[in-house]
């Protein structure tokens, strides 16, 4: 049988989602909580993997068992998870359902605080200089008009292909802090944090809105911005066709 777990996760003592030798990752200590749980090697595979420090609010990933699981094993494995990693939702699915590939859409938000912030500091990223917001806006419009994103993603990647679609991409001022949303259907490694260091340069007139489209045609990652910190990043929804879903169980 085929489930998806669906949790969340505080990101900063994490070097990222995925399992890797030496480090610290959600997966690894998932997989353990639910191995000696179920008494079973349990093996994850995730919708996506999340770059070192950055946060999750909606994740999923999938994983075979023989036996069926009740309604309390979120709660048993809540109780052995460490506080900065939540189960909300188990979901039966069907055989070939794969938490990576059935996704059509993921939506990130990237949260800068304008004012200094004791609490907000750890999730956001501090940037004091005036930004024109209506100029980010403009720019990140230009994103819809290209597919290719080369130039925002980390170099030396394993990908076959730089195709992304975009469905949304905008800012808006909540409070003291500016909030930036994107959603596509796949995403570059460290694109979302590239992107926004690139729109950061429009808001500041550093680039001219030439400027940013002539840097998505060069496809170079050189030419784009820097990346911003990785604690302003949470994914935040991950969608999937309702059809794979069989039933909620807890």
């Amino acid at each position: 049988m085929r489930y998806f777990i669906e949790f969340s996760y505080n990101g900063k003592n994490y070097h990222g989602w995925q399992s890797q030798p030496n480090a610290n990752s959600v997966q690894e200590t998932l997989e353990k909580a639910m191995s000696t749980i179920l008494r079973t090697p349990i093996a994850l595979i995730g919708a996506g993997r999340t770059d070192s420090g950055v946060h999750a609010k909606q994740m999923f990933a999938h994983f075979d068992i023989n036996e069926p699981l009740d309604m309390y094993f979120c709660n048993r494995l809540n109780a052995f998870l460490p506080k900065d990693i939540a189960i909300h939702q188990l979901h039966k699915v069907k055989d070939d359902a794969h938490a990576r590939f059935d996704a059509v859409k993921r939506t990130y938000q990237y949260y800068i605080s304008t004012v200094k912030d004791a609490f907000a500091y750890e999730y956001s990223m501090y940037l004091n200089s005036p930004l024109d917001i209506k100029a980010m806006n403009t720019a990140a419009q230009v994103l819809f008009k290209y597919i290719d994103f080369q130039c925002f993603s980390k170099t030396h990647t394993d990908v076959k292909t730089y195709l992304c679609k975009i469905y949304e991409a905008h800012w808006e001022r909540v409070d003291s802090q500016l909030v930036f949303t994107i959603s596509a259907d796949r995403f570059l490694r460290n694109m979302v944090r590239a992107v926004v260091g690139t729109l950061i340069e429009v808001g500041l007139h550093k680039l001219s809105f030439a400027d940013f489209e002539e840097i998505i045609h060069s496809r170079n990652r050189s030419n784009a911005g820097a990346s911003v910190p990785a604690c302003g990043l949470f994914l935040t929804q991950v969608e999937y066709p309702e059809e794979i879903f069989l039933k909620k169980v807890s």
